[in-house]
């Protein structure tokens, strides 16, 4: 992020108190069980080892085929999203783009992902959502909120992108490649049990109807809900003896990407070495933003600080997740590359005019088409100077 994003984010910390959602009153013990009415086994918390472990088990024939096993996984980032639009789009260019066994998304990243997961074909949807002009409306003075909710934004322009892209077509190709063992995966973070919970999106649409088409929907919603700047998305749910709402907000608050569950981090695949070291596997990591250190003199007013410190915990999550996943992959056998717009070019995730998003996919799109355009090593480049802010 750059500072216009941050002070909007400062700006969203005063006024959003003004605004509210209303809900009914519940407690833990309400919640507990608590799942999407009709629907089942299509989510868990990622704090949860044994669900962790569980999911695992559903990947593993794909992962021990003997084939080559490949995953990726897209950050949160805003307006940035259209970097990773631009790189996918330009690795289908180049040629040697894999078709993913496992794609997981967060906040922009869900949105980028099911069009990811379903492959080259979706290359002209995923351009078109980024840079047709109706992201501009996400943030713009036709959907503030005017202090009604706790959010500088309405989500509407939000939700009518998702449900642009989002189909019932859509859902049908994923219920399919879902049925031969692939796997889609979105963060959101639930505000009430302030854990990352991680929805098996083929699960929903494997549901194949109008209450599966809304769930899916309302998930990318959630994911991409940045607290303070859009308001949080309700999910219904059937708790103990009644309908409840939780309260879902953007999946970056907990992860800045993921490849698996943080209780799997430190765990190791129960395979044998020379069957693992037969089967190539490759994780692939798009971040949305910029992770090395910058100098920049901080001035000493509020959003000044404020932009700063922020800037500075984000980009050390990123570090921090990156060396983590690497640290799984090497112990797991597979090799992990990312990629991340870098320091000296500009990305401002709550730019969502035109002319911003084209050049930044245009930026992706080089990248992803130029062979070897991906970091091994989680060290980000040596810091650069830049201009006061």
């Amino acid at each position: 992020m750059r500072f216009t994003a941050f002070a909007a984010l400062g700006c969203a910390l005063m006024l959003s108190a003004c605004g509210t959602i209303n809900r009914d009153l519940f407690t833990e013990h309400d919640l507990a069980a608590a799942s999407p009415e009709g629907l089942s086994d299509l989510r868990f918390n990622a704090n949860d080892r044994a669900a962790g472990l569980r999911f695992s088990n559903t990947v593993s024939a794909r992962a021990n085929s003997g084939k080559p096993f490949n995953a990726l996984a897209i950050s949160g980032g805003g307006a940035n999203g259209a970097y990773a639009a631009g790189f996918l789009a330009g690795w289908t260019a180049q040629g040697d783009r894999p078709e993913f066994d496992v794609v997981s998304g967060v906040s922009t990243g869900a949105l980028t992902a099911p069009l990811a997961f379903l492959g080259p074909a979706y290359d002209d949807r995923m351009r078109d959502a980024y840079l047709s002009g109706k992201a501009a409306r996400i943030v713009s003075r036709e959907t503030a909120a005017a202090l009604t909710l706790p959010g500088l934004f309405r989500s509407d322009a939000l939700r009518e992108l998702v449900e642009a892209y989002v189909d019932p077509p859509l859902l049908a190709a994923i219920a399919a490649e879902h049925r031969k063992g692939r796997r889609l995966l979105v963060a959101t973070t639930n505000l009430d049990t302030e854990e990352t919970v991680i929805w098996d999106m083929g699960a929903i649409a494997q549901g194949g109807d109008g209450k599966a088409l809304k769930l899916f929907q309302d998930v990318l919603v959630a994911s991409a809900s940045i607290p303070g700047v859009f308001p949080p998305a309700l999910i219904q749910v059937q708790g103990q003896g009644r309908a409840l709402s939780e309260m879902h907000a953007d999946g970056g608050v907990t992860t800045p990407f993921f490849i698996v569950p943080e209780t799997l981090l430190l765990w190791t695949a129960p395979q044998s070495r020379a069957a693992a070291e037969s089967t190539p596997a490759h994780i692939y990591v798009l971040i949305n933003g910029q992770i090395g250190a910058s100098f920049g003199f901080t001035k000493g007013d509020s959003l000044s600080i404020l932009a700063r410190s922020y800037d500075a915990l984000s980009k050390a999550q990123a570090r921090t997740q990156l060396a983590a996943s690497q640290a799984f992959a090497e112990r797991n056998h597979a090799a992990l590359m990312y990629s991340a717009i870098p320091n000296d070019v500009e990305a401002d995730s709550l730019n969502f005019k035109p002319a911003n998003m084209k050049r930044l996919y245009a930026f992706g799109f080089a990248r992803g088409r130029a062979a070897g355009e991906w970091e091994t090593g989680v060290t980000p480049p040596a810091p650069a100077p830049t201009a006061p802010r």
